[in-house]
């Protein structure tokens, strides 16, 4: 459905309403009640609601989930977020020694799953 921008030259007051093609122009002014509302000419904005719309369904190429599923699915992958960028900023500038140093940042790097042994030769018994 088309969304119309209407005026009040009496008031002064602007408005966008949603409306059908087929119904007629807003006559009256809702906030004053003057008879003198009326459209403005320009480029009608339209909401495209539900789904089967390109903006809903396939704007991220994703064909086979639906948009509900795809916004549960972005929902779970999102790493959490790094303290890297939160020791840099949250450190008061100061003028002069400080008493304490700030601590090293301390990381283990995940372990490595060991290696699969090697398949033993077979043996030939002839």
């Amino acid at each position: 459905m088309p969304i119309y921008e209407y005026a009040c030259p009496d008031c002064g007051y602007k408005n966008d309403h949603l409306q059908k093609l087929a119904d007629a122009p807003i006559a009256a002014c809702p906030k004053c009640g003057s008879t003198t509302y009326y459209k403005k000419i320009s480029a009608a904005g339209f909401a495209l609601k539900g789904t089967g719309w390109y903006v809903t369904d396939f704007r991220n190429g994703n064909t086979g989930q639906k948009s509900d599923d795809k916004k549960a699915a972005e929902g779970t992958n999102v790493p959490p977020p790094s303290g890297d960028s939160k020791s840099a900023d949250s450190t008061p500038a100061t003028s002069g020694k400080s008493d304490s140093a700030p601590a090293p940042a301390t990381s283990t790097p995940a372990a490595a799953p060991p290696p699969a042994p090697a398949p033993a030769p077979a043996s030939s018994d002839k």
